[in-house]
């Protein structure tokens, strides 16, 4: 039995301090391994060839500044994390290896009215399918991170209602996906999955403080205070799309009139086109469509970004955060949308967090959240579980990218 503050608590406190280094980063060199974690070179150098030994990592060649150095991961063969992601129209599953790579990915049609066990059912075939492609051991899955379009109760687990798969409100997706699966199973909404995304390896690297907008059936978005998602005590924060514009506008699903959503979702914009474009036109279409110079199409875009920006300014003056994301179809549209919302910020935002703040599309397009899911997997294993051979610790921190 160790002894707290013996030699050998203090040597496994400092297996886990480097184990958990390298997770975080993907791959890190000996001397960055020693900036990060404060331990000498020397006790790093011996705590690698450990690790080496026993399996955990690889060591590899390369250089640093021009200087030949040692770049350290954890083994590939350490296990491996599923990402799933349930969209509007979509289910998407990625595995991730514990060396930060993805080995396979896929995505496929999800009816909007299949009920949550038909979406699981889809979901544990595509999984399975998935994990035998990769020619993984099936019983090397350390865990597994699931997005959900909709607010998740933080006690419960619980989906919130959801207009967006309305069958599956008042379910718990983590414990059907767990009792499936026989892993655990981390879930959190597709806004708050998709600013994990961009954070670590997107378009928020290198922040601290951001917001990551998704608009598409429905608005959210994803907080990032201080480096870490919030999330508030019931799980809904970052409800921008119910922030009120109008009090006397369109009625929203939520009950209220003149949300953001109501002006900027697609359920809510396809209509104003659909006169001159047709019924089977899509916020897809509309960005290509603008793109290619449809004047029609412009202005709504235009108008989506302005009111957008309203919601932002409202952001800025209550988070004062660095960058904002834009995620979902509309963030093709570039600069047709993010110009507008950078003139709303200007024109409602207090000047010095306007000021403060960059508005950029996302760099990972619509895989921003199965790969945040990939990072939510990653991130609640325990680094001594890596060490002990098991997956079922919980150290809660935020993962790094995957490639």
């Amino acid at each position: 039995m160790e002894t707290p503050g013996s030699q050998s608590s203090l040597h496994r406190a400092n297996l886990e301090r480097v184990v958990r280094a390298v997770r975080l980063a993907g791959s890190l060199t000996q001397a960055e391994i020693a900036r990060t974690t404060g331990l000498s070179a020397a006790t790093v150098s011996n705590i690698v060839r450990e690790l080496k030994d026993g399996g955990t990592v690889e060591v590899t060649p390369t250089s640093a500044g021009g200087r030949r150095a040692r770049s350290v991961s954890l083994s590939g063969d350490a296990g491996i994390v599923v990402g799933v992601d349930f969209g509007h129209t979509h289910l998407r599953v990625a595995i991730g290896n514990l060396a930060h790579q993805v080995l396979a990915e896929e995505s496929e049609p999800l009816d909007v009215d299949a009920s949550s066990t038909q979406g699981f059912d889809r979901a544990e075939e595509l999984i399975d399918r998935l994990i035998a492609a990769t020619g993984v051991d099936r019983g090397k899955v350390a865990g597994v991170g699931l997005g959900v379009p909709g607010p998740i109760d933080v006690e419960s687990g619980t989906l919130g209602s959801t207009s967006i798969l309305p069958g599956w409100g008042g379910t718990r997706p983590a414990e059907e996906l767990r009792e499936r699966l026989g892993v655990p199973v981390h879930v959190d909404n597709d806004a708050n999955l998709g600013a994990l995304g961009e954070l670590v390896w997107g378009s928020g690297k290198g922040v601290r403080d951001l917001a990551y907008i998704k608009v598409a059936s429905g608005v959210g978005a994803g907080l990032v205070i201080n480096g870490h998602i919030y999330r508030g005590p019931g799980g809904t924060a970052g409800e921008i799309g119910h922030i009120t514009l109008d009090e006397g506008g369109p009625v929203c699903r939520c009950g209220n009139r003149g949300c953001l959503e109501t002006f900027t979702a697609a359920r809510y914009v396809l209509p104003l086109l659909q006169p001159s474009h047709g019924s089977a036109l899509t916020m897809e279409g509309v960005v290509r469509l603008a793109r290619d110079g449809d004047p029609g199409c412009r202005r709504v875009i235009a108008d989506v970004g302005r009111h957008i920006g309203s919601g932002v300014a409202n952001l800025c003056n209550l988070l004062n955060p660095s960058r904002v994301v834009l995620g979902g179809d509309l963030a093709e549209a570039g600069e047709l949308v993010l110009a507008p919302i950078r003139e709303s910020v200007g024109r409602y935002a207090i000047p010095s967090a306007g000021r403060q703040l960059s508005v950029l599309p996302g760099a990972l397009g619509g895989r921003a959240e199965v790969l945040g899911a990939l990072a939510l997997a990653l991130s609640e294993m325990g680094d001594s579980t890596l060490l002990d051979g098991s997956a079922t610790a919980s150290l809660p921190v935020v993962a790094p990218a995957f490639t």
